[in-house]
């Protein structure tokens, strides 16, 4: 008998599989299961992104692209960031398209840390970023935001948290699973902390165009002094409702994206070809397809939110990204409780918030990104629920 745990890599044997998943595979062994566990739109990609995917595979451009990714979809890139947030690069050298924006992640924490270097990661977030830090052999730092700040990251706790060893912050707003956001003024609290200490970003704005209300979104690139130092990942997936075209990208300072770049260039060479095609069609002509989808977001946000409040239960109201956060404490469970009798007894699926951070026990992660008629019978069933708990 071979022992495999032997042979195998330690550092990958300590990190712990995804929280998400989890329940997600449990339900999809069950049946009559509405699942609000995953955050995928529902919408199909917009026609002509397809369209112009179909149109490249039909004309047989199937060949390699260059590494950094097509010089057209880098510079519609640039003009895209330029438009919405106002600052600008340079597609030779400080743009870089990704295999989703996960490689985006992964390469920028590869390329910066060395064993040792801390990281701050603020939670609860995505559950990629403590591995990948982990992975990178650095030493990941939670920094746990509250929701008597509507789970925003303070100037303070920023600074309580930093070391002579932190290097590197990453900011994931709009924040999955809160759907917390930074404001400018939020994030023109930070930036000097971060000069001070002379620290880099890499800020996760994966969700930045499911920005809701009047103030429109803001990347950290934007305040003064911020740009030089940040790593921006953004990508398709949300926006675009292109998850399974895989395709993401990062802006930053050419010194650092060329390491990345070379990091890429090994390990997966470049990104799909034919979502390369489709990228640049979106970002050329899909704004009405964002206006649109976010409408959509925005009505089933208040839908949810105010159908937890009615069954009693604490709720944060987001402000970004399609998910909801609401406190089940006070139904007396922890959080795996809670998602697993749920689960059980009414067949919803939803995230236990512990999934993403020890500061989410006691809440749970409900994606929006559904149609009307699936989460209003997902509502029905978790107040009956509740209900059946009093």
């Amino acid at each position: 008998m071979i022992d495999y745990q032997r042979l195998l890599n330690d550092q990958i044997q300590e990190v712990k599989p995804s929280g998400i998943r989890r329940f997600f595979d449990i339900a999809n062994e069950m049946e009559n299961v509405i699942s609000l566990s995953i955050g995928e739109p529902d919408f199909t990609t917009p026609w002509h992104v397809r369209q112009a995917g179909i149109d490249s595979l039909e004309k047989g451009k199937t060949w390699y692209t260059p590494n950094r990714g097509f010089m057209e979809l880098r510079r519609e890139i640039c003009r895209y960031f330029s438009r919405r947030f106002h600052v600008e690069y340079q597609p030779e050298q400080e743009v870089l398209v990704t295999v989703g924006g996960s490689e985006a992640i992964d390469l920028c924490v590869r390329t910066l840390i060395n064993p040792g270097d801390e990281v701050l990661v603020v939670q609860p977030s995505f559950v990629c970023y403590v591995p990948m830090v982990q992975m990178a052999h650095g030493v990941a730092k939670i920094i746990e935001t509250k929701a008597c700040n509507e789970f925003r990251l303070t100037a303070q706790e920023l600074e309580e948290h930093i070391t002579p060893k932190t290097k590197l912050l990453i900011l994931p707003f709009p924040n999955n699973p809160t759907g917390a956001v930074m404001r400018r003024r939020h994030l023109e609290e930070i930036a000097p902390v971060i000069k001070k200490h002379n620290l880099l970003v890499l800020s996760d704005e994966i969700y930045s165009e499911l920005t809701y209300g009047d103030e429109p979104p803001v990347s950290i690139a934007e305040i003064s002094g911020m740009r030089e130092r940040t790593i921006v990942v953004n990508g398709f997936s949300k926006t675009y409702a292109m998850t399974g075209w895989r395709l993401g990208y990062a802006l930053g300072p050419a010194p650092i994206l060329s390491q990345m770049t070379k990091l890429h260039q090994y390990a997966i060479m470049s990104a799909p070809t034919t979502a390369q095609y489709a990228a640049i069609e979106a970002l050329r002509n899909g704004d009405e397809d964002i206006a649109y989808m976010r409408k959509q977001y925005d009505m089933r946000r208040r839908l949810v939110v105010d159908g937890f409040r009615r069954m009693g239960l604490s709720c944060f109201e987001p402000q970004g990204a399609f998910y909801v956060f609401p406190c089940i404490k006070s139904v007396g469970l922890s959080s795996e409780e809670f998602c697993e009798q749920l689960l059980m007894s009414e067949r919803v699926a939803v995230v236990p918030g512990n999934a993403f951070g020890d500061s989410g026990e006691g809440f749970v992660r409900v994606s929006y990104s559904y149609s009307v008629k699936h989460l209003t019978e997902a509502l029905v069933r978790i107040e009956r629920f509740i209900q059946s708990r009093a």
